[in-house]
């Protein structure tokens, strides 16, 4: 009997320029997926129906607090990135990779399943359990892209304290999935109009 040869896998860091597009796609979208469902297991675990929480609420107050903390969000970053050195909000070029290239289309998909996904599992599962703050910490974590900075780390732990504020005031996960959604939205079209240019 023939022994089978295993590749020995290694985990190796990765620097983006050596990602190409394919790889870079399946990554986000494998990282989406596991946090999809770890969300849905988690909230299950907890003893509640995970797709309760997604049922659209009765009126329109929860587009309000999406909508007005998007901007709010947004307004802040434009004036944070015209006052620190654009070095000191480098993602390593991750985001740029992303949306660069891309049609309209797919930076809705994308934003929309990024948005969905991490508010599920932070919000809708994490908050529930440990509350805003620690939920807030471990989303900075989780974006560790920012680390090397701590500007943008500190502005990803307001970001999502700001998302679970939201949470508990408007009563609907759809309140931070929205403004989630908006702001990946506005930043990759952004991106994706300065290269174009």
């Amino acid at each position: 009997m023939k022994k089978k040869k295993f590749r020995s896998f290694k985990l190796q860091r990765v620097q983006p320029e050596q990602l190409t597009d394919r790889l870079l796609l399946a990554n986000l979208y494998l990282t989406q997926g596991i946090t999809l469902i770890a969300g849905l297991i988690w909230i299950w675990l907890q003893g509640r129906n995970p797709f309760s929480l997604l049922v659209l609420p009765p009126g329109f107050e929860f587009i309000w607090w999406g909508l007005g903390l998007a901007a709010a969000m947004l307004l802040v970053d434009l004036f944070i990135s015209r006052i620190v050195p654009e070095s000191s909000m480098d993602d390593g070029g991750i985001n740029e990779m992303i949306f660069k290239n891309r049609p309209l289309w797919h930076i809705i998909i994308i934003t929309l399943m990024v948005g969905i996904c991490e508010e599920l599992l932070f919000r809708g599962a994490i908050q529930y359990a440990f509350g805003p703050y620690w939920t807030s910490i471990l989303f900075a974590a989780i974006h560790f892209r920012y680390l090397r900075h701590w500007i943008p780390t500190g502005w990803v732990f307001v970001s999502s304290y700001a998302l679970g504020y939201i949470y508990i005031e408007s009563g609907t996960l759809w309140a931070p999935i929205l403004c989630h959604f908006m702001i990946d939205l506005i930043s990759g079209l952004i991106i994706s109009l300065r290269r174009e240019k």
